[in-house]
């Protein structure tokens, strides 16, 4: 490059396109670069402190040279001024404030000024190359890419792209994949960020997109969207699930997936070292679709709670092993595909639920409605588990129930309501005893229970109350998923000690909304603006005041 600026313009035209090919970006850019270099040459050689410009005509190879001058009446800087007898020499009607051109001879660059320059070009092509490769990859992201694997550093493989480079970090690589310098390993392009070095490319084998994108280049009816992947999760080099659904009711799904003697689905599994993947229905219907996630297990019952977004699944007492599956390996995928945390049991553990809880509404209802066992037992066999249930049901659906009438409804009801009194008062002294201010009971959707689990907590004030968050309010707590060994009739796993990150909020065991919660906070803040309101009135007056003691003392 030394000798490039020296060359004769033929040669310097050769070399800006010899470059721009090498490098695939604009020879504009290249020619750019050439003088920006003979420019940062020329000013070491006149002076830096002159306005330096060079232009190469990129179709003659000609170099014009010039400085920038202003014209001035009185000189005071000679490296950018120049005055006016002097400009009209240098362009015929030049007036006091114009800018003109000066020209200068080529100059001969020796070999520091020649290597300078070669830095520049340098620096500037490479600028252009890492822009060049942002630009071709920034909108590559979710697209499977073929590389070839470079170097392996620290566990992170670096893929050669032909025209970029990418990394597959440590965890986003299948496990116990050997990656082997010069091999073509294929990857899921996840994130493709700018930087100073160049395009950082992140890339994936482990994610479960890197598994939907090769059934979709192995099945034409997902690539043509016939059929559709619904739901993915993987446990990276060992299983995997996948919930399919077809748009026209003629194709299979599963079918299609497999292939004509598995041929598909192994194609993908050979890609994927091994991994086993379970090819499921996708339902509408979430019940079904656990269901179906859960296989090859048998499922005998589902119990939905949509709103804590669990779901409890009785299963054979011979089927337990197989329902949870290898280190609960079957019912961790069958959670992330359905997006639900799945509880699996026996019949006998289900059965055994059941009672007690039967027997603890009983119980309750028997005392709290001073009510015989059979009464009592009667109401939750129809559903019903609380006092607010009994208390504000509509009275045709107490009546409607066998044996009862509109006068024991309404007899019951009264009791109902009673009995919550007696509970309210029974937190309202307990909220009192711990300092719970009295302000704190006229916030919406609070109750008196509400307000003791809060003094407990060290909320006592409106203050206490306005500093929470939402979340720290009604976030509810994340509880690990069940987790047994193999053997049916073993231990229970030892559950891991709670991260801080799973507590709930204060009053998470509550079932407060995000929306409710929003009115509860912004309530207790109400007094906030209050105050800011009531200070600017006493501002003003003290203001007036002031004034007036001013008149006064003239």
């Amino acid at each position: 490059m030394a000798s490039a600026i020296s060359a004769n313009k033929a040669e310097l035209l050769a070399i800006a396109n010899a470059v721009a090919s090498e490098k695939m970006i604009d020879k504009s850019i290249v020619i750019e670069a050439m003088e920006e270099a003979i420019q940062k040459s020329a000013r070491n050689r006149y002076g830096a402190e002159n306005d330096i410009r060079a232009k190469l005509d990129p179709q003659t190879g000609d170099l014009t040279l010039w400085r920038v001058v202003e014209v001035v009446e009185e000189v005071e800087d000679y490296f950018k001024q120049v005055d006016l007898k002097q400009a009209q020499k240098l362009e015929e009607g030049a007036a006091i404030g114009d800018f003109i051109v000066d020209p200068l001879p080529p100059v001969d660059l020796g070999r520091i000024d020649a290597q300078s320059a070669k830095q520049v070009i340098f620096q500037k092509v490479r600028d252009a190359e890492r822009e060049r490769q942002f630009e071709e990859f920034k909108d590559r992201a979710d697209e499977v890419i073929t590389g070839v694997i470079k170097s392996v550093e620290f566990g992170h493989v670096i893929v050669n792209l032909g025209r970029a480079e990418g990394v597959i970090r440590r965890d986003q690589q299948i496990p116990r994949e050997a990656a082997r310098t010069g091999e073509r390993v294929r990857a899921l392009i996840t994130k493709v960020e700018r930087n100073n070095r160049g395009p950082q490319i992140f890339l994936s084998r482990s994610a479960p997109d890197f598994m939907r994108k090769l059934f979709a280049q192995e099945v034409p009816e997902i690539y043509d969207g016939i059929i559709e992947i619904k739901a993915a999760a993987r446990d990276p080099g060992s299983r995997a699930k996948i919930g399919v659904i077809s748009h026209d009711s003629s194709i299979d799904p599963v079918g299609a997936c497999v292939g004509m003697k598995g041929s598909r689905v192994q194609a993908v599994v050979q890609e994927l070292q091994g991994e086993k993947i379970d090819i499921i229905p996708w339902s509408d219907d979430i019940a079904t679709f656990v269901v179906n996630a859960l296989q090859p297990a048998t499922v005998a019952r589902v119990v939905l709670d949509e709103e804590e977004s669990r779901i409890e699944v009785v299963v054979p007492d011979d089927q337990l092993s197989l329902a949870i599956g290898r280190r609960g390996q079957n019912v961790r995928l069958a959670s992330q595909l359905t997006g639900h945390q799945i509880d699996i049991m026996t019949e006998e553990e289900a059965s055994e639920k059941r009672s007690k809880e039967f027997s603890e509404r009983s119980k309750m209802f028997e005392e709290e409605l001073d009510v015989d066992e059979t009464l009592s037992q009667l109401l939750v066999a129809e559903g019903f588990a609380e006092l607010e249930e009994v208390a504000y049901v509509p009275l045709e659906e107490l009546a409607a129930i066998e044996g009862f009438d509109e006068d024991l409804g309404e007899e019951l009801q009264n009791r109902a309501k009673e009995a919550l009194e007696r509970q309210d008062e029974t937190h309202r002294v307990a909220r009192r005893e711990l300092g719970v201010e009295d302000a704190l009971a006229d916030m919406p959707h609070l109750n008196e229970a509400m307000l003791v689990v809060l003094g407990k907590g060290g909320i006592k004030t409106l203050d206490d109350l306005a500093d929470l968050a939402t979340d720290e309010l009604i976030a509810k707590k994340r509880e690990a998923p069940r987790r047994r060994n193999n053997n049916a009739d073993g231990p229970p796993t030892r559950r891991p000690p709670q991260r801080e990150q799973d507590k709930g909020g204060v009053l998470g065991e509550f079932g407060l909304t995000e929306e409710q919660g929003n009115e509860i906070i912004m309530a207790a803040r109400a007094h906030w603006f209050e105050d800011e309101d009531d200070a600017a009135p006493a501002a003003d007056d003290a203001t007036t005041q002031e004034a007036a003691n001013a008149d006064s003392d003239q």
